[in-house]
């Protein structure tokens, strides 16, 4: 008899999995179009109650921080308490929060409620891209958590249309209210989404697990002799709660370094050049419309740049995808710096986009893939928790950056510093990632 991540490996994609997917993934995209919102919000707000650059920063970083908290709590939360779970309450929270954040009336309230708002996307995300993976079969794995992430872009796309469409005519209070809509599809999400057969088999609710994985099978015609068993791994990690500490061991040490270091890079780099784009981009001459314009194609740009990474990072491998996307995104950092045209800023723009947003998927991808299942969430969510505080930098250090060298060279200094980063990432991956490409999740465990 096999055992339940056994025959999860085994199946292929089924309507079960393409319906987790599908209702994970909308909870993703209104956690991106918070975000996307937020850097249209940041340019009309800053006119609208005149904030300084550095109030704006920090409005910026304010989402961050709850981000960090969010992450670093809920992983350890969902590796006790559940993925779907997590998810469920995490959606609420963020949505009550961003709909609150519309009726701010002051600059101290409007921050905290960002913080808030911040707390509950961050731990949404982990638990999401942990409920995916582990859904998944190796086969195709790493390609459906990279779809996963590609409803961010639709989540930016549906922003970028709110900022440009919206903020100008009604305020930028209605961007807050439509972020509301996700605290009402937590209920539909806690009907639809079951919990992870790997998480219910290492809990020891094994029938449970039996039962959705049989469904899977039936869907795909595929029948084993009755009875079930325990997968053997399960029994060797333990019912026991993962601690921080546990996640620098020596056998874990290498693969949380590498991947805090990416997804600290990752955050500080892409947060930095999106939040302050469209404010950027004004001081460089573009009005607020015309630079939510451009935000906009260039957000289009997201998508064949998950889709390109879903393909290849199943053909040639996660670190490979990793390296090439983060050097690619380090070179069109540098063009963008150094645009000089509205079809330059465009161009690279997009390029900017198409390279950081492949290179996301690919993180989000790959982080899951290196901690067993008794430690999955608590790994992802301390990793996501870490870059979190590269995210939260960001929106300090860019404007400092920029006001040091003045509004033309800034703009380039910006960007410089930017392409340092997302190189940075891309040595340390090139020389220090580990391949898990066409691995079971508990035969990487074992290994790592």
């Amino acid at each position: 008899m096999l055992n339940i991540t056994s025959r999860i490996d085994k199946l292929p994609t089924t309507p079960m999995l393409k319906k987790i997917l599908f209702w994970t993934g909308i909870g993703w995209m209104f956690d991106a179009m918070d975000q996307g919102m937020v850097a249209g919000v940041m340019a009309a707000i800053g006119k609208d109650w005149e904030l300084t650059t550095g109030q704006l920063g920090l409005l910026g970083s304010s989402g961050m921080l709850g981000m960090a908290l969010g992450a670093a709590l809920s992983g350890m939360a969902a590796d006790r308490w559940g993925r779907r779970k997590v998810i469920m309450w995490t959606l609420i929270i963020y949505g009550i929060a961003s709909g609150l954040s519309g009726f701010a009336t002051s600059y101290p309230m409007l921050l905290a409620l960002r913080f808030l708002t911040g707390f509950g996307l961050g731990g949404e995300l982990p638990a999401a891209s942990t409920l995916v993976s582990e859904y998944s079969p190796t086969k195709d794995r790493g390609r459906n958590v990279i779809i996963l992430e590609s409803f961010w872009a639709w989540g930016w796309i549906a922003a970028a249309l709110v900022a440009y469409l919206m903020i100008p005519v009604y305020g930028w209070r209605t961007a807050f209210w439509v972020g509301a809509l996700p605290a009402l599809f937590a209920a539909y999400f806690r009907k639809v989404v079951p919990e992870s057969p790997r998480y219910l088999e290492l809990t020891g609710r094994i029938k449970e697990a039996d039962e959705l994985v049989g469904i899977m099978e039936k869907q795909a015609g595929i029948s084993y002799e009755s009875g079930i068993t325990a997968n053997e791994n399960s029994n060797q990690q333990g019912n026991g709660r993962i601690t921080f500490a546990d996640l620098w061991s020596k056998k874990y040490i290498r693969s949380t370094v590498v991947l805090w270091v990416i997804w600290f890079g990752i955050n500080f780099g892409y947060y930095g050049f999106v939040l302050w784009t469209p404010s950027l981009l004004v001081d460089k001459g573009f009005d607020l419309v015309r630079s939510f314009e451009f935000t906009l194609i260039m957000c289009l740009a997201q998508l064949p740049g998950y889709f390109s990474a879903a393909y290849l990072v199943e053909k040639v491998g996660r670190k490979m995808v990793l390296a090439v996307y983060f050097a690619g995104t380090a070179l069109a950092a540098w063009l963008f710096g150094h645009a000089g045209s509205s079809l330059e800023v465009i161009i690279y723009g997009s390029l900017l986009y198409f390279f950081s947003l492949g290179a996301w998927g690919c993180v989000y991808a790959y982080t899951p893939e290196v901690y067993p299942t008794v430690a999955r969430a608590s790994g992802t969510g301390w990793a996501s928790a870490f870059g979190r505080l590269g995210a939260f930098l960001a929106p300090f250090v860019v404007p400092v950056v920029y006001k040091s060298f003045g509004t033309q060279a800034g703009f380039g200094y910006v960007f410089l510093m930017l392409t340092a980063v997302f190189a940075t990432v891309a040595l340390v991956v090139a020389v220090f990632g580990k391949e898990t490409m066409g691995k079971s999740l508990e035969e990487i465990s074992i290994h790592m």
